[in-house]
């Protein structure tokens, strides 16, 4: 299949670890898990502008007081919010990392 948008990222959404995930081209581990805090947000979003990314995927927080979509902005990232329903990986199993690559 080819690549639409190669400067996108996506995020799978967990409760206490993400899964981003960038252009496989862009990084040689192009699938991380970050945690949630603050901090390690900041560093996703740099590794993110390191990579090209200018646009990120994500499903809508599920708490309202969630930093995430508050870090990306500020970093000046488009952020998609998506309907879990079309961005995941249907055809294989569920993990966190088949949903962010």
């Amino acid at each position: 299949m080819p690549m639409v948008m190669p400067g996108a990222a996506a995020i799978d959404i967990g409760s206490t670890m993400h899964m981003a995930a960038v252009n496989p081209d862009a990084d040689d581990r192009p699938v991380r898990a970050v945690n949630t805090f603050t901090g390690d947000l900041n560093d996703m979003a740099r590794w993110f502008k390191a990579c090209g990314v200018t646009s990120v995927a994500m499903e809508p927080p599920a708490s309202i007081g969630s930093p995430l979509f508050g870090v990306l902005e500020e970093h000046g990232f488009h952020v998609i919010l998506v309907n879990a329903r079309y961005a995941k990986n249907v055809l294989s199993r569920k993990t966190h990392v088949n949903d962010a690559s």
